[in-house]
């Protein structure tokens, strides 16, 4: 006679495997976050290094990412692109991968960093919903790209203060703060994680003698300071004269950097280096909080019938199309600035010109999807 199993140590026997399951399935999912996604350097790129080479603090660790240099063999100045502050802004990423995998400069260096807080791509924001990867077609084919969080993975950085004291300046902001790279600079050689990536940073445009940073962002159609350049004040001049070469193609503002406001890269750099610091924000529905289902078509498209509506109501600080506000419009707008502020840029190291670009209109008749490489 058969004896029968015990129907609670049956139900618990189900019960742990389908524990072990989750945890498999999870364990991949983690693992999977952690993949980056493929980058192919154009004939421009000269050199591939790693943050850590400037401090070495980060090696082996998922702050240290990857250094893209672009030398043109021409004497001339030198400025550095920043994608990827906040990886769920991903018209900076974008622009930096398309500089990497299609600029070919003429005179000067071009250093772009296309994930600069490397750990943020790893996770994404809780409660968001936000998708893991977006896609975009190319001319041979679909490419993938992470989209992550807009602080610090957690697992490398934890717990976060009830309140986050800047360093240098005594500032005191939400503790949530203490995980974002754009509220660490000029960062600390023994502080916390990000403190440190925002240390090497600031290592790399001492060092290397940077003339000009830009760090590329965007922002929810509602805020403010959208479709703008933030100047710090040595770079107003700069920024004033790229506006006045650009209007034409888009409406866009200038901001000055905020003296009362610190961490930030175009405040912080700006006042610890000798680079000419801006920032510039575009428009990103998914970036706010009015947006429908959050996916990767509106990552890409930008289309949303939400903000469209909001716009209708005169809620928002940018025109919004029924047809969205697209990544690659975006990345239009980053492209057109980053290559006119070295147009109007006259430094006694030269000039940095940046060859092999397209022009606005060429970017959004094309589609970003155009101007990256095969992904065979």
């Amino acid at each position: 006679m058969k004896r029968k199993i015990p129907f609670h140590i049956m139900t618990a026997s189900i019960l742990c495997i389908l524990v072990i399951v989750l945890v498999v399935v999870l364990t991949m999912i983690f693992s999977q976050a952690r993949e980056a996604e493929p980058i192919y350097p154009g004939k421009g790129v000269t050199d591939v290094r790693m943050l850590s080479d400037w401090f070495p603090k980060l090696k082996g660790t998922n702050g240290d990412t990857e250094v893209y240099i672009l030398d043109s063999g021409v004497k001339g100045s030198s400025m550095l692109v920043l994608g990827g502050t906040h990886p769920n802004e991903p018209a900076g990423v974008m622009t930096a991968i398309m500089l990497i995998e299609y600029c070919q400069p003429e005179s000067g260096v071009l250093f772009v960093i296309p994930r600069a807080n490397n750990s943020a791509f790893t996770c994404t924001d809780p409660q968001e919903a936000a998708p893991m990867k977006y896609y975009i077609d190319t001319d041979n084919g679909t490419r993938w790209f992470r989209f992550g969080s807009r602080a610090t993975n957690p697992t490398d950085q934890w717990p976060d203060s009830e309140v986050y004291v800047h360093a240098s300046s005594g500032q005191q902001l939400s503790g949530s703060e203490t995980r974002n790279l754009n509220r660490a600079y000029p960062g600390r050689e023994d502080g916390n994680f990000t403190e440190k990536i925002a240390f090497g940073l600031t290592e790399l445009i001492k060092r290397e003698n940077i003339q000009i940073t830009v760090d590329l962002h965007e922002a929810s159609p509602e805020y403010t300071t959208v479709n703008a350049i933030v100047a710090h004040e040595k770079a107003l001049d700069l920024a004033n004269l790229t506006l006045w070469m650009v209007e034409d193609s888009m409406k866009i503002t200038v901001e000055a950097s905020p003296t009362n406001l610190h961490g930030l890269s175009h405040r912080e750099l700006g006042d610890s280096t000798n680079t000419l610091a801006l920032l510039m924000e575009t428009a990103n529905a998914s970036q706010g909080r009015l947006h429908g289902r959050m996916d990767s078509d509106l990552v890409v498209t930008g289309k949303d019938k939400f903000y469209t509506r909001a716009y209708g109501y005169g809620a928002l600080n940018v025109d919004y199309p029924a047809d969205g506000i697209s990544l690659s419009e975006r990345c239009a707008r980053h492209i057109t600035c980053v290559k006119e502020f070295c147009s109007m840029y006259e430094g006694e190291a030269g000039l940095i010109s940046l060859g092999n670009l397209p022009s606005y209109d060429e970017i959004i008749d094309q589609g970003i999807g155009h101007f990256l490489k095969d992904p065979q």
